[in-house]
């Protein structure tokens, strides 16, 4: 009972969250064109602004557009029937979002990390902005956002255009496949810096979730890729003397919150094959994960895998989110009550160490001493992704 208990208050605060969320990214409108303006300093609260460089107006993050997109979209369905106002103001604010990404994306296939004013896609080199080479044949995690963002929002906006950006997701789930994924967008897009890359679990990770996505919206029949890349990670990346998932295979560094990620990933596409054999791994691996992760305010960002110490001092945000994630839709898919404990502790971690109330949006990053000036990836905040979809995974888990 008190398990209960604790998960149906669990369940209104984190729609509280996201709902305090989605209403700042409302009221401050776009930043022109449809593009979201998440560009907040988390420590201070203020905007960035022109003097901000590469923080300020003058640039867009693919991946935060991507992500808020898939965000919005996601949130709309979800108030539709409880709060129509609510799932229509979402829905018309991812209109114009919509049609921004799809005009861009038009242009040659391909999203990109980083854009400047006018659209011209770039990297900084020593300083200096130049072009990003045009993609081709390659994909990235810009390619990734995108497109689940475009194919969950073409639902709302452009049925007609879902096979078209489901076309797109298989052509990133490929390129991963075959060697034509680059990870690091902030070097020249080129076959010679893929090759040069490590052997990250990332990619197959963050394409994991497309599975989710593709079960919500009655696309089952395309999900066989996610069956492969379980087991890829399984097979490359598992660490049996430390029950951990290497970042890269043969390595010892460990990325915690990627590990606890995946795990939720493929608890979601598991969900209807409740004896599928890797389920227990999977349930050990994020107990692992969660054993020796959880230290400091959060969960580290990386450790050693052999021996568990810290190999960065900082603990960004998401991992708790996406931990409460795997570890809802874990237990819901087991009943494993191992689980609850961790859950609760990440829950306690992100609403105390974290979650900023008073802005409605969290700290990016803590060391030991606090809040730090760190980015984990763009410094535009969060749009509803990591912490809105990784807590309404868990709401839906609790309410079932």
């Amino acid at each position: 009972m008190m398990t209960t208990d604790w998960m149906r208050e669990a369940a209104g605060r984190y729609d509280r969250c996201n709902r305090a969320t989605l209403n700042w990214i409302l009221a401050r409108g776009s930043l022109g064109g449809g593009f979201l303006n998440t560009k907040v300093y988390s420590i201070t609260g203020t905007d960035y602004d022109e003097a901000s460089g590469l923080r300020g107006p003058d640039y867009t993050y693919g991946w935060i557009q991507g992500r808020g997109l898939e965000a919005l979209a996601t949130f709309a369905s979800h108030y539709q029937t409880t709060d129509p106002k609510f799932a229509g103001r979402l829905h018309d604010f991812g209109a114009a979002l919509y049609r921004r990404l799809a005009d861009e994306q038009a242009k040659d296939g391909h999203a990109y990390f980083l854009y400047e004013r006018d659209g011209q896609p770039v990297i900084f080199q020593d300083g200096t902005a130049n072009a990003q080479t045009p993609a081709g044949a390659i994909f990235t995690y810009s390619d990734a956002f995108t497109a689940k963002g475009l194919f969950a929002a073409s639902h709302h906006y452009d049925a007609g255009a879902a096979e078209t950006h489901l076309a797109y997701l298989k052509q990133v789930i490929a390129a991963i496949e075959d060697g034509r994924f680059q990870m690091d967008e902030t070097k020249p897009l080129s076959r010679e810096n893929i090759a040069a890359a490590p052997d990250d679990f990332g990619p197959r990770m963050i394409l994991l979730a497309v599975a989710g996505l593709l079960h919500r919206l009655g696309y089952s029949t395309e999900t066989g890729f996610a069956d492969r890349f379980i087991d890829h990670v399984l097979d490359r990346h598992y660490d049996p003397a430390s029950g951990l998932l290497l970042t890269v295979s043969g390595e010892d560094i460990c990325n915690v919150g990627h590990a606890i990620e995946f795990c939720g990933f493929a608890f979601e596409h598991l969900s209807t094959r409740p004896d599928d054999a890797r389920i227990g791994q999977l349930v050990d691996i994020l107990l692992r994960c969660l054993e020796v992760g959880q230290q400091g305010p959060g969960i580290a960002l990386y450790l050693s895998a052999s021996s568990g110490e810290l190999t960065s001092p900082y603990f960004p945000w998401w991992p708790m989110p996406e931990a409460i994630r795997a570890c809802a839709l874990g237990y819901q898919l087991t009943g494993d009550s191992r689980l609850i404990a961790p859950w609760q502790k990440a829950d306690t971690a992100f609403f105390t160490h974290y979650w900023r109330e008073e802005c409605n949006f969290a700290f990016q990053t803590r060391t030991l001493d606090g809040p730090v000036d760190f980015v984990p990836a763009t410094p535009d905040l969060d749009p509803g992704y990591h912490t809105g979809l990784s807590l309404l995974a868990a709401i839906r888990t609790i309410n079932r």
